[in-house]
């Protein structure tokens, strides 16, 4: 078993949290992350009610499993109920990302639940430790979703030189060799999403995790289209990675023709309501190509679990004996 300093603080048997994907991550996935061994994350989007908030921590609660809960700073701002929901849901961990944690670590510490973050730069990783932010999360911009423009490698080692507090590692990791590799660099953990976009427990369509495990790496795209065409207010920083489709051959890069383009931004909105995987967002990261099969997010922790440690136990054969 690969203990780190996250396994140890949640008690995990697997170094590995899973994503809190707004529109993907609910209580299925998250409990069967959590039951996989790591620590499901439930993902609260900017249209999240505080009722489904609680009706989606029941599946992992019920199934006495731990779990987090991902939040948003730039969505808080306007929706502390969002909070009070989250805290009300007693999870371990909450993420709270995209903005500034500071206002709401007190009263998550309060209440007795660690914090964590995602960092994009040096300058997140400031802000996070000044704010009190227990993990942070390296997110690299090889993740799917919203994410920064840095690299996860890169930006890893900068931010293990900046803190002692744990980091993990998100963005590329789709196998255990992947996972062992950030470990080895001294992160305490993965953040996975993209791997788990094929599970059954997803709340994404059938055609949608068809359209993952028939993507390659090389099919995404960092683009702001999707967020201009349905008016999401996301701050302009973060950018979100797509796979391309027909609407992002057509418009990633051309974002400020797209404002005042309404039958273009109706056909989002549109695509996003019947399912059409051609016109609507499907975020995924540059590790899609590594996801070809549909299976549970319990099978995919434990194997990625495996993996690693099988990995990791070669790794001393690297080194000569007489060295």
């Amino acid at each position: 078993m690969i203990r780190t300093s996250l396994t140890r603080w949640f008690d995990l048997h697997a170094p590995v949290l899973g994503a809190p994907m707004a529109g993907v991550a609910g209580g299925e996935l998250a409990r069967a992350v959590s039951l996989g061994g790591g620590l499901g994350m439930i993902g609260v989007g900017q249209a999240t009610t505080p009722q489904w908030i609680a009706e989606q921590a029941r599946v992992p609660d019920e199934a006495e499993v731990s779990f987090g809960i991902g939040l948003m700073a730039w969505v808080l701002a306007d929706r502390p109920e969002l909070l009070a929901a989250a805290i009300a849901a007693s999870p371990v961990l909450v993420s709270v990302s995209f903005g500034d944690p500071e206002p709401f670590v007190g009263p998550l510490h309060d209440a007795g639940i660690a914090v964590a973050a995602q960092v994009n730069t040096l300058a997140d990783v400031e802000r996070a430790t000044a704010a009190g932010v227990d993990v942070l999360v390296a997110q690299g911009t090889e993740a799917g979703g919203h994410t920064g423009r840095r690299a996860t490698l890169p930006l890893l080692q900068e931010v293990l030189a900046a803190t002692d507090r744990p980091v993990v590692a998100a963005g590329g990791v789709a196998t255990g060799a992947g996972m062992a590799g950030v470990l080895v660099a001294g992160a305490a953990g993965v953040w996975v999403g993209t791997p788990l976009l094929s599970c059954p427990e997803a709340m994404n369509t059938p055609a949608a995790r068809e359209r993952v495990r028939a993507a390659r790496g090389e099919d995404t795209v960092l683009t702001r289209a999707f967020d201009i065409a349905q008016g999401v207010p996301w701050p302009e920083r973060w950018a979100g990675r797509a796979l391309t489709n027909e609407f992002t051959r057509a418009w990633a890069g051309r974002e400020d023709a797209l404002r005042g383009d309404t039958a273009a931004q109706e056909q989002v909105r549109a695509a996003r309501r019947s399912g059409d995987v051609e016109h609507a967002p499907l975020y995924a990261g540059e590790a899609v190509g590594l996801v070809t099969a549909e299976e549970s997010a319990t099978d995919v922790v434990r194997r990625l679990s495996a993996d690693a440690e099988a990995v990791l136990r070669r790794v001393p054969r690297l080194l000569s004996a007489g060295d």
